[in-house]
């Protein structure tokens, strides 16, 4: 673990009581958007509220002035806070992500037309200190992967695979294994780039080391980087346990210092920490990289276009206290980035966004059931009600298809 576990700074309720109108708005517009939803919203009198009926998700409302308050000061930040706070919560009985499915699946309609004309008022701007400069972006990947091994040790598989497993969709569910999920994910990834016995890989994104492994295993040559000492230092011996040191290199460097030819490069969910900024930095290097007949695949967390186009701007919470600097791309953003700025194109996409909500309901679980492990480590009840919430939120998403996520293979266009 790192020196020091993680502050956590709410805004103080105290300083939300001088905003706007004191949270009625907020209040108003929540129980006009929850009368057309399949949720209700309990107070402390007990009142209820929301279009569900007896079986529908309850979410309890434990502080409704602060909870308004919040909203109504920082609408993509309120709700997330309120909930580290313990402002509101999932009543007994429903779970957090059920209760944010609703949500989720009425993203883009939440907020009244009329009222997205004002979004500018509460909007608030990326701060300047998250760009994913050299320096930024090792800061940025720091604040979340350094936090701590033995935590993400705690509710990861094995392989310590930290995105989203493949399941088989001809058995069920409960019968797969999620180590035997992540596995089947490592090796897609290195079938789509075309990886075996001599080819040189470049790794973008170490991770804790299981892709690299599975590469040097299948006789490839690896070079890994990543910007995450903690991750490295495990990576590194989970390689020698291995027994393929002598394949595979981590490099503490950052993509764009890479130099050399690779017949192969790959890359699992590391774009969303790119940066919109830098995404054309980001492909042009893989392209500067890759060696002729050679090919890419990346994992990639997905949004829709005109949600991309609607988000990229502001920030949310999330960027706040998960991801700093992290932006979500779209499929269109890569086609129009690598057709603009290289001569990679978009060979295949293969999506499983159901599977990525699978994968993080059973991470939530174990977090859950191995929170008095994880808890000795240094960390409090609000780190354990934010990570909650960014688990299930990110679930929700994933379930009701906001999000996405999918293995793309590009090459580049005189070798297709």
């Amino acid at each position: 673990m790192t020196a020091d576990a993680p502050r956590i700074e709410l805004t103080p309720t105290l300083g939300l009581s001088k905003v706007l109108t004191r949270g009625a708005v907020a209040r108003r517009i929540v129980h006009a958007t929850v009368a057309k939803m399949d949720v209700r919203l309990r107070y402390p009198d007990g009142t209820e509220v929301g279009g569900g009926g007896p079986d529908s998700p309850v979410l309890e409302i434990v502080r409704p002035a602060a909870m308004f308050q919040r909203l109504e000061a920082h609408p993509k930040i309120g709700l997330g806070e309120g909930y580290m706070a313990g402002d509101w919560r999932a009543a007994p009985g429903t779970d957090l992500a059920q209760a944010l499915m609703p949500f989720a699946a009425r993203m883009g309609r939440l907020v009244p037309r009329p009222l997205l004309s004002m979004r500018a008022v509460v909007d608030r701007a990326i701060p300047r200190a998250q760009r994913n400069t050299l320096e930024g972006s090792r800061s940025n990947i720091s604040a979340h992967y350094d936090l701590s091994n033995e935590l993400f040790g705690a509710f990861l598989d094995p392989s310590m695979s930290y995105s989203s497993a493949i399941f088989d969709p001809s058995r069920p569910l409960a019968e797969q294994d999620l180590h035997e999920a992540q596995v089947r994910k490592v090796e897609a990834v290195l079938d789509a780039a075309s990886v075996r016995e001599g080819s040189r890989v470049l790794e973008i994104g170490t991770g804790w080391g299981e892709l690299a492994i599975r590469a040097a295993l299948r006789g490839a040559t690896v070079v890994s980087v990543t910007l995450s000492a903690e991750q490295r230092d495990l990576a590194l011996k989970r390689i020698a346990d291995a027994g393929v040191s002598e394949r595979v290199e981590v490099r503490l460097q950052d993509y764009r210092e890479v130099t050399g030819q690779f017949d192969a490069v790959v890359s699992v969910e590391m774009i969303e920490a790119v940066g919109e900024e830098y995404w054309e930095t980001y492909f042009a290097k893989i392209d500067d990289v890759l060696a002729p007949g050679g090919a890419v695949a990346i994992q990639a967390i997905l949004m829709e276009h005109h949600r991309l186009l609607a988000t990229k701007t502001s920030f949310g919470w999330i960027q706040k206290y998960i991801f700093p600097g992290g932006l979500i791309p779209s499929m269109q953003a890569i086609r129009e980035v690598t057709r603009d700025h290289t001569e990679l194109r978009v060979e295949r996409v293969h999506s499983f966004g159901t599977d990525y909500a699978e994968t993080l309901r059973r991470w939530r679980e174990t977090f859950d059931t191995r929170w008095t492990e994880i808890r000795p480590l240094g960390f409090d009840e609000t780190f354990k009600r934010m990570w909650e919430f960014y688990l299930a939120y990110c679930e929700a998403g994933f379930a009701t298809h906001y999000l996405d996520v999918a293995q793309i293979r590009l090459a580049r266009k005189e070798a297709r």
